[in-house]
């Protein structure tokens, strides 16, 4: 016999995990995860690094709005989620001043030395800053949405991979795992597999795409200090950031994928490191540690936020791409004001929403 919910959420990373935590207490939720773990592909695979002047510019206003939003939890908090560090960008003049946007300003050659001093001198002639960006506790932010969601009533299913779903009457029915769901609400949270629910809903699919982004943890013979931004090439060749003793490197690529665990393909992050041992003076000894996750996009890179006109009751919540963490507190609170019906067409969440429905019909082909 199937269990009855107001809405079921498939997908338990960032984005699942967060509307369920902002759901929790208002309706019957309920959350289905197909592996073991929640957040275990791309959340779990994060840069940890919250970046206002990152993205689109819909994306850089839910940015905003996310970090005042886990700003206002961090001065309850004993522990906090955020911590300033900047981001920087470097590169030829015309490609940083192409890629920099929002939050982030000009500063000199020599201000970005000073910054970091571990670059090469000769490997940039421009760079820029955005001081508003914040480094993300995210396995804590994790933590505490499942605990706020689980304390509300929410129940939470791993292991539990949908293999059926169907509109029936008034409501959805879903089989997921061994055990059976209905629900007035279905969200589609489900990331790189996110157009392959669709499918098994009989719901069109959006021609979602997802992308290799891969990275390491290795060891350097002269660390960064704790206070150097994060770097990134402002041609997307690589980024870096401090991590404790150690440095995260990242070749930055977007490469086209299947849904999948994805892991390093063969000399990708050693190609990277001895180009980093070029234009930096971390001097890379050995990775660590090295693990790839899928950013998986719209064609127009903008999340895709809202109910489907052509099937009532299901509720899009993919295609974050690389801006997961960074959006997803404002994105939970816009998708639970929309599917409790409570967004006023006079308030800003409902300009989000009609910003993001617009763009959301524009990618369906």
């Amino acid at each position: 016999m199937a269990s009855n919910y107001d809405v079921v959420i498939v997908g338990g990373g960032i984005g699942g995990l967060s509307l369920a935590a902002a759901l929790a207490g208002k309706c019957t939720v309920a959350l289905v995860e197909a592996e073991q773990t929640l957040a275990f592909h791309t959340s779990s695979r994060s840069a940890r690094q919250l970046i206002p002047s990152y993205g689109p510019a819909v994306v850089q206003d839910l940015t905003v709005r996310t970090l005042e939003m886990l700003a206002e939890r961090d001065a309850q908090a004993a522990e906090p989620i955020l911590t300033p560090r900047g981001f920087m960008l470097v590169g030829d003049e015309d490609t940083v001043r192409a890629e920099a946007s929002g939050n982030m300003h000009a500063i000199t050659h020599d201000e970005a030395m000073q910054l970091c001093p571990a670059l090469n001198p000769d490997s940039f002639t421009a760079a820029g800053l955005d001081n508003g960006s914040f480094g993300c506790n995210a396995p804590l932010l994790l933590e505490e949405h499942r605990q706020t969601a689980e304390a509300a009533g929410v129940d939470i299913i791993t292991g539990a991979k949908v293999h059926s779903a169907q509109r029936l009457g008034s409501g959805w029915q879903l089989g997921a795992g061994t055990e059976g769901f209905q629900s007035g609400v279905v969200v589609n949270a489900a990331g790189a597999w996110a157009d392959e629910l669709a499918v098994i809903s009989g719901v069109e699919k959006l021609g979602l795409q997802p992308y290799r982004r891969t990275a390491a943890i290795v060891n350097v013979e002269n660390p960064l200090t704790p206070e150097t931004p994060m770097l990134c090439a402002a041609d997307d060749t690589f980024y870096f950031r401090a991590e404790g003793h150690q440095v995260l490197i990242s070749p930055s690529e977007t490469v086209p994928s299947g849904p999948e665990d994805a892991k390093p393909y063969p000399g990708d992050v050693e190609a990277l490191i001895n180009k980093l041992n070029t234009v930096t003076t971390l001097g890379i000894r050995s990775v660590d540690r090295a693990w790839t996750g899928l950013r998986t996009e719209a064609a127009d890179g903008i999340p895709v936020v809202g109910f489907d006109a052509e099937a009532p009751g299901f509720f899009w919540l993919a295609g974050q791409g690389g801006y997961g963490f960074q959006t997803s507190s404002a994105i939970a609170e816009l998708a639970a004001a929309l599917i409790l019906g409570e967004v006023s067409v006079d308030s800003p969440e409902s300009r989000t929403a009609e910003q993001l429905a617009a763009v959301r019909w524009s990618i369906r082909r």
